[in-house]
């Protein structure tokens, strides 16, 4: 802005710098409320905690990759993973692919055949599953092949298009300045790195000095993720490496209060409490209602045995219960386990706050 003096005589320009907690958090035209997001995890990303998550405050919520070879055969199981809740917006919907062709229709249905906010391409994913598919973390080893597939998608699409990449495929091999530019270059309207390498899978530390070099170096937006365990650990995050927003995964587990609890301190700087065994059960007996709703009895309680071990984490004497979820074959079941466990380790919470 300009500052006229007191005279009149003369003006000089004043620069305004905004800090990245001012700056709006927008992928293309999508503007979120904050700079906290969900990461994409298979095999838990389905609507159901998307949605758990998204009612504890996430700006943006990433559903589970998706085969592109699964949409275009519109294989039923992989068409079921499609649906999305309007409650969950913005939503972002990964899909992943080794060929171009097969990307690119996958991308133009998942455009014309969804209400996800923004489509994501999955270059990121370790397993020897995907990666002998010449996909996920396989493209990190060409920036030309990242360009390439990047910029024919986003050609064939109306949504903004993001990827989520790692910082390279092992120590010799990190191409992550080079890798997001590609993809910026193509027209990638966001980029979400994870600071490991391939080879590190989800082991060892994530390195945050990569993630602040790549930020200098790409003028779209960037999500940092790794090692975000605490509201803490997200500040510092942004702190020490510019990113736009921090991406949360494995410490969302069972513990949704962990995206609240973040933006709450990003915003405020106040650290809210963690919550109680009652709180934690509440929310996974909703979470599984959801869960049934969306697959059915069987299926939900199948895949709820693991989200019930997460939700029992921190809690005290928990050893038993978690032995015995494993054993759990109904929905009447889990119903009674939780409330045994509100019954019985709340108590105990509640006598040793005294």
């Amino acid at each position: 802005m300009f500052d006229i003096d007191k005279k009149g005589e003369s003006f000089q320009e004043e620069e305004t710098v905004l800090t990245t907690q001012e700056k709006p958090f927008q992928i293309g035209d999508i503007v979120m409320d904050n700079r906290v997001v969900l990461a994409p995890m298979a095999g838990v990303c389905n609507s159901a905690f998307r949605l758990t998550v998204k009612e504890f405050g996430a700006g943006l919520v990433y559903a589970e990759m998706i085969s592109d070879k699964g949409l275009i055969q519109r294989n039923q199981k992989t068409l079921d993973m499609l649906y999305i809740d309007e409650r969950e917006y913005p939503l972002s919907l990964q899909i992943f692919g080794g060929e171009k062709e097969t990307l690119v229709e996958a991308a133009k249905f998942v455009d014309q055949n969804t209400n996800a906010s923004i489509i994501d391409i999955n270059m990121g994913c370790p397993v020897n599953k995907i990666i002998k598919c010449e996909a996920g973390a396989k493209w990190l080893l060409d920036p030309n092949k990242i360009y390439e597939m990047v910029s024919a998608v986003v050609d064939a699409v109306e949504k903004p298009v993001s990827v989520k990449m790692r910082i390279g495929w092992d120590e010799e091999h990190i191409f992550a300045v080079e890798n997001a530019q590609a993809a910026e270059r193509a027209g990638a309207s966001a980029i979400a790195m994870h600071g490991r390498t391939r080879v590190q899978m989800y082991e060892g530390k994530a390195n945050w000095d990569i993630l602040r070099e790549v930020k200098k170096n790409i003028n779209i937006p960037f999500i940092g993720n790794g090692d975000v365990e605490t509201p803490q650990d997200a500040k510092r995050m942004i702190d020490e490496t510019g990113v736009d927003a921090v991406m949360i995964g494995r410490a969302a587990l069972g513990d949704p209060w962990m995206i609240y609890r973040t933006v709450h301190y990003l915003e405020t700087g106040e650290l809210k409490p963690e919550p109680t065994v009652r709180e934690k059960m509440d929310i996974c007996q909703l979470h599984f209602e959801r869960l049934m709703a969306l697959k059915g009895e069987k299926v939900a309680v199948r895949e709820m045995r693991k989200h019930a071990s997460w939700y029992l984490k921190g809690i005290r004497g928990n050893g038993k219960v978690r032995n015995s979820i494993n054993q759990i074959e109904t929905a009447a079941d889990l119903r009674v386990l939780l409330n045994n466990v509100v019954e019985q380790l709340g108590e105990k919470e509640q006598v040793e706050a005294i």
